[in-house]
C-alpha cells in the first residue's frame, strides 16, 4: 500500500487492472486505491511479472501493507508456494468507499447498479437508487444514520497534514510585490500566436517562472527527512487545486522545469481536469517536491501558506490588482502582483528565501526568456 501523502496511514484497494501472469513495466497503471481524499491510480515503478495478488477489492489496509509480489526482470521465478495461490479476483466495479459502505448496509449488489460519476465511478446517490428501486429495506433496524458526506473525510485529512505541519515545521514567511507590465504585455503577444483553446494563462506564466527559479535556489525544493534536507534535481511543482465538492488536493506537474510555457499550460489543463474527475496518478500525488498556491482568482490578495511536509517551501500569489507603481523615476498605475514565500527554517533561512524572490521577479521582469 503506497504512502499517498503525509495525511495518509491506510487506503482502500478499489481494483485491480492487472492479474498473476501479467507482464508490467514502470509507470503502468496497477491498481485503483481509494483514499480520505480520492481515488487513485497506483503506478509500479519496476518492470516485471505480477506472481501473486495478495490484498482483494475492498481490503483496507495500512500504508506498507504488502498488495502483490512482482517478479522483477531478471530474476529467478521463485518456488511454489506450500498453498495454492489465491484466485484472481473477479471483475470489479470502480465504486467510492462511501458507496461501498453504504451498500454493504443496504444490501445492494454493486455489480447491478449502474454508476453516473466520473468515468462510470458508482457513487452514493447510485446505490440509494437501486436500494429504493429493488425496494429494498436496509439491513439493520432502525434505518442507519445518514453517512458522513464524502468532504468529511477530507476535511479530517487536510486536518491531520496540516497539524503535523504546524507541529513540526519552524516556518518563516517572506512576501514581495512584482510588477506584472512586461509579463502580461508579453503574453498577450505571445497568445496572438496561438489557438484560442491553446491560449496560456498567467497562473501558468507564473508555474514556469517558479520552477526555472527553484533550480537556482535548489534549496527550497526537496524534502526535509531523516532529520535533513535532501534536495530535489527535478522540480515536481505541488500545485494546490480545489474540488468542486469541497477540500482541495496537491497533484505535480513532475519536471516542471523542462517543460516549454505551452507544455507547462497544457499540464495545468489536464492536471486541474483529472483531480476534479479523480483520475490522478499516484507518482503525481507522492513526488510533489513544492507546492504553488494561487488564490487571486477568489480575489486574494495574499497568501501566507502553510507547507505540505515533508516539503519545505510553498510559494503564493494573489490577484493581479492596479496600484500606484514608481519606476525609474516615474509614478504611474501598473498591474501588481503579491507573491509570498512560506519557507522551512531548518532548510533555508530567510537571506536565501529573500534571494528566491527576487530571482522570481526577475525572470518576470524577462518572461521571453521564459
Amino acid at each position: 500500500m503506497p504512502s499517498l501523502g503525509a495525511d495518509m496511514t491506510e487506503g482502500t484497494l478499489v481494483e485491480w487492472n492487472v492479474k498473476p501472469g501479467d507482464p508490467v513495466k514502470r509507470g503502468d497503471i496497477i491498481a485503483v486505491v481509494g483514499t480520505e481524499k480520492a481515488d487513485i491510480d497506483v503506478e509500479v515503478y519496476q518492470t516485471g511479472v505480477v506472481e501473486r495478488l495478495i490484498a482483494q477489492p475492498g481490503d483496507k489496509l495500512s500504508v506498507g501493507a504488502p498488495l502483490a509480489f512482482i517478479r522483477v526482470e531478471g530474476e529467478a521465478a521463485p518456488p511454489p508456494a506450500v498453498a495454492a495461490p489465491a484466485p484472481a479476483p473477479p471483475p470489479h466495479l470502480r465504486a467510492s468507499p462511501l458507496a461501498r459502505k453504504l451498500a454493504h448496509e443496504l444490501g445492494v449488489d454493486l455489480g447491478k447498479v449502474h454508476g453516473t460519476g466520473p468515468g462510470g465511478v458508482i457513487e452514493r446517490h447510485d446505490v440509494e437508487l437501486a436500494a429504493k428501486a429493488a425496494e429494498r429495506p436496509p439491513v439493520a433496524a432502525p434505518a442507519p444514520a445518514p453517512a458522513p458526506p464524502p468532504e468529511a473525510g477530507m476535511r479530517h485529512a487536510i486536518a491531520v497534514a496540516m497539524a503535523r505541519s504546524n507541529r513540526e515545521i519552524p516556518h518563516y514567511y517572506l512576501s514581495t510585490q512584482i510588477g506584472m507590465s512586461k509579463a502580461l504585455g508579453w503574453l498577450e503577444q505571445f497568445n496572438r500566436q496561438l489557438a484560442m483553446e491553446d491560449r496560456v494563462l498567467p497562473a501558468a506564466l507564473l508555474l514556469k517562472a517558479v520552477a526555472t527559479a527553484l533550480t537556482q535556489v535548489p534549496e527550497l525544493n526537496g524534502y526535509w527527512t531523516e532529520d535533513r534536507l535532501k534536495p530535489s534535481q527535478e522540480v515536481h511543482l505541488g500545485v494546490a487545486i480545489s474540488l468542486r465538492r469541497g477540500g482541495l488536493v496537491i497533484p505535480a506537474i513532475l519536471s516542471a522545469q523542462q517543460k516549454p510555457l505551452a507544455e507547462m499550460m497544457a499540464a495545468l489543463r489536464d492536471l486541474i481536469t483529472r483531480a476534479r474527475s479523480g483520475r490522478l496518478r499516484s507518482s503525481e500525488i507522492t513526488e510533489g517536491t513544492v507546492t504553488v498556491t494561487n488564490l487571486g482568482d477568489l480575489g486574494v490578495e495574499t497568501v501566507f501558506g502553510v507547507i505540505y511536509p515533508p516539503q519545505v517551501a510553498l510559494v503564493g500569489f494573489g490577484r493581479i490588482v492596479e496600484r500606484p507603481w514608481a519606476e525609474e523615476g516615474m509614478l504611474g498605475v501598473k498591474p501588481v502582483l503579491t507573491a509570498t514565500l512560506a519557507a522551512d527554517h531548518r532548510a533555508t533561512d530567510g537571506h536565501r528565501g529573500a534571494q528566491f524572490l527576487q530571482i522570481l521577479d526577475h525572470l518576470l521582469q524577462e518572461p521571453e526568456k521564459l
